[in-house]
């Protein structure tokens, strides 16, 4: 065999994950089944904050281990993508959230009056926002300066890779759901609208972990990425304008001079729901390999990537 590891799927947690075996000396090949830019993490906003995922305690853990490295590769926002941004998390309370807030530097409640919008309540922070293209890009190339290879293929089930490598990796998302089977999966459906940036500096958001639709902006290199919904059970990828005008109508709500920014673009992806949460887990093949589950991220896939790839990468190293 040519290689320790083929990992199936080149999203966030795909790459991430391949990148931290490369990074340790395993030979890694990644199979992706959708070209460069057209996975569900490239169209995601992108900000760090544990939004739609459980179990929440190792979630809580996993985003603090990524948000330290997200850290450090603010660094250089040009290469990585990373930048740190000010902002508000708009109807939120610090006694509403995990453990993990507490070791969030500079998160703090706001008092009445300085949240932006109808909401009474709120906290500021400084976190990272992932401008995902650039940053999916940058993965790729660290992968491949480790060694690893990104392959254009397709995986129909597990015989196919595990005949080639003594691991799989299983980062296949939303599509786990046909291959291992799961039916624990569940698409969350998100749509968002890019528009020219009126010349906004902070992000935004207000999301209702239970609600359909949510108010979020976030100031990218380029655009403004205005959101958004979370639709759960709906699986349509095409825009829907009537879904967009919406968007646009919530976000100018908080700041009016968004109402006239020229839409760039339109994007929608399928977040990865599970019952039960993320599945990190080993099983043994029929033929006697290795198969690493690490899927089911939902809406925080990009904010645990790293924590959730340290802990892949030790069931792959035994």
């Amino acid at each position: 065999m040519d290689s320790d590891v083929i990992v199936v799927g080149d999203g966030v947690v795909g790459l991430t994950t391949a990148v931290t075996l490369a990074e340790r000396g395993l030979r890694v090949r990644v199979w992706s089944r959708d070209p460069a830019g057209e996975t569900t993490s490239a169209v995601a906003g992108a900000s760090w904050w544990p939004y739609r995922i459980e179990p929440a305690e190792e979630a809580g853990a996993w985003a603090l281990e990524s948000l330290r490295v997200y850290g450090e590769l603010a660094r250089t926002p040009e290469e990585t993508g990373v930048r740190w941004v000010p902002g508000v998390h708009a109807d939120t309370v610090l006694d509403g959230l995990g453990a993990w807030a507490a070791r969030v530097a500079g998160l703090r409640q706001l008092p009445a009056g300085e949240v932006p919008g109808p909401y009474a309540t709120g906290l500021a922070a400084r976190l990272p926002l992932i401008d995902m293209p650039v940053h999916l890009a940058w993965l790729r190339d660290r992968l491949a300066a480790a060694g690893g290879v990104v392959e254009r293929r397709a995986a129909r089930g597990w015989a196919e890779p595990a005949a080639v490598a003594p691991v799989v990796v299983n980062c296949t998302g939303l599509a786990a759901r046909e291959l291992v089977p799961d039916g624990g999966l569940r698409p969350v459906r998100g749509q968002l609208v890019l528009v020219e940036n009126p010349g906004i500096e902070e992000w935004f958001t207000a999301a209702d972990a239970g609600a359909a639709e949510t108010t979020y902006f976030f100031p990218q290199p380029g655009r403004l990425v205005l959101g958004g919904t979370a639709e759960e059970g709906a699986e349509g990828l095409a825009p829907d304008q009537a879904t967009a005008a919406g968007i646009v109508a919530r976000c100018a709500r908080i700041r009016p001079e968004i109402a006239g920014a020229r839409v760039l673009g339109h994007r929608v992806g399928l977040r990865p729901a599970r019952a039960g949460g993320v599945r990190i887990e080993a099983e043994r093949l029929p033929g006697g390999g290795r198969l690493v589950h690490h899927y089911g991220h939902g809406g925080a896939g990009v904010t645990v990537a790293w924590g959730c790839a340290r802990r892949a990468a030790e069931l792959v190293t035994g």
